[in-house]
């Protein structure tokens, strides 16, 4: 399973552990991601995905996974949240 945000394409980065002598050595830092289970108000069902925690804290502050994905770029979205936003702007548009 690869290490990287379903939401935000977060991704490892790479840097140096520096240590008292300043000697640098190679290091990743990895993304804090979670598995989730987010509700979707739209479907009617809950979505799993793996997400960072930033990414979760702003699913919350827009207001939930739908209206997350309606203003989330295409290109940081993996297939699995581009298939779920397709999903939930065709049961949106009967409504509008």
């Amino acid at each position: 399973m690869s290490r990287v945000c379903e939401l935000t394409g977060k991704r490892p980065m790479v840097g140096n552990n520096v240590s008292h002598a300043n000697n640098k050595t190679k290091r990743r830092y990895l993304p804090n991601l979670n598995d989730v289970t987010l509700q979707s108000e739209a479907l009617n069902r809950g979505i799993k995905l793996r997400i960072s925690a930033a990414a979760l804290r702003s699913v919350d502050h827009r207001g939930g996974l739908d209206r997350f994905l309606a203003k989330a770029k295409d290109a940081a979205l993996s297939d699995r949240a581009l298939k779920v936003k397709k999903e939930i702007a065709k049961a949106q548009a009967p409504q509008a």
